[in-house]
């Protein structure tokens, strides 16, 4: 019997995808779901480890019934009460504009199955990047960024972060969504050149009694692509910035764009891991993008480390110790 290695090494062997969301299952399995397929829907992978992955192959394909047809984006898939929940962004049919869908299957594995033919919520405006919390009181909120494309502030085009209520049925939204934070701090504006500003890709982690609001800012094609945080004592903010941010950025040539991430427990659930993409080729940038992870954790301050990113041999997720 061959022994598996001790380390592993970035990138790992998902490639040309884009903002990979890590569920792990109640089956034990993690199950990656990235941005694979953009005309046309979604792959996803599954790995027992989070070092080796196999695919499984498109598990939400368009058809005739699909509100979307085209920027197939930023998958995530939550599972409740035996069932799968997929949210993700398609441009609409209908407006010519980027939403929100949800889709349910019996497996991770797929298919999933769209619950409604339009999207899971018009506000009026191009949204994007779905994300879900389950709190500890029962109530589930969704993260999602209103997205650049037709938000123009003081004639610049911006994506900020909203959140707002989920029913308990996970297919229909309570309340008012609330803006939670715009790009306002220095590292955020490289990307000004473009005349496009972002705040996208929300995760948020609760700890000890405070919600983490994680994020990606400047233009996902850039080698400044990068994520810090905010934090709140309420799920629907007011959220304030880490002083210190970005907490992941390029930190050589090797390395562009780190950025679009999830944020999971090693299989032992001792160690806690970010998951990210980067580009391919660092010197060209753009969308040809792959999959890395680090180890990440939390000061005694409660402030956000990540070890990373890394193109070295790191040992692998802690699956051994209780």
């Amino acid at each position: 019997m061959t022994s598996k290695p001790a380390y592993y090494k970035n990138p790992l062997p998902i490639q040309k995808i884009g903002d990979p969301y890590i569920l792990r299952a109640s089956n034990g399995k993690y199950y990656c779901f990235p941005t694979s397929a953009v005309e046309q829907g979604f792959k996803a992978w599954s790995s027992d480890d989070l070092v080796y992955w196999k695919e499984e192959g498109f598990v939400y394909e368009k058809n005739e019934r699909s509100w979307g047809y085209k920027q197939f984006w930023a998958p995530e898939v939550v599972e409740r009460n035996g069932k799968f929940y997929m949210y993700y962004t398609a441009r609409w049919k209908e407006k010519d504009s980027l939403r929100i869908g949800v889709a349910i299957a019996d497996r991770p594995e797929g298919p999933y199955i769209d619950v409604y033919d339009h999207p899971l919520f018009d506000f009026g405006y191009a949204a994007i990047d779905a994300h879900i919390l389950f709190d500890d009181d029962g109530k589930i909120y969704m993260y999602y960024s209103r997205d650049c494309s037709e938000n123009i502030v003081k004639g610049r085009h911006e994506s900020h972060l909203y959140g707002i209520e989920l029913g308990s049925d996970m297919i229909t939204v309570t309340g008012d969504a609330v803006c939670l934070t715009k790009p306002d701090q220095e590292w955020e504006m490289k990307s000004l050149d473009r005349g496009y500003l972002w705040n996208e890709g929300p995760f948020v982690l609760k700890r000890n009694g405070i919600y983490y609001l994680t994020y990606s800012a400047n233009h996902f094609g850039g080698r400044h692509y990068s994520v810090g945080y905010a934090v709140s004592e309420m799920p629907l903010g007011p959220f304030s910035k880490y002083e210190s941010n970005p907490v992941l950025e390029s930190n050589c040539d090797e390395i562009s764009g780190p950025g679009h991430h999830s944020i999971i427990a090693s299989p032992d659930g001792t160690e806690l891991f970010i998951i990210y993409h980067t580009h391919t080729d660092p010197e060209k940038g753009g969308g040809n993008r792959q999959v890395c992870m680090d180890r990440m954790g939390f000061r005694e301050d409660g402030s956000i480390y990540v070890v990373g990113p890394t193109i070295t041999e790191q040992p692998v997720p802690s699956k051994d110790r209780v």
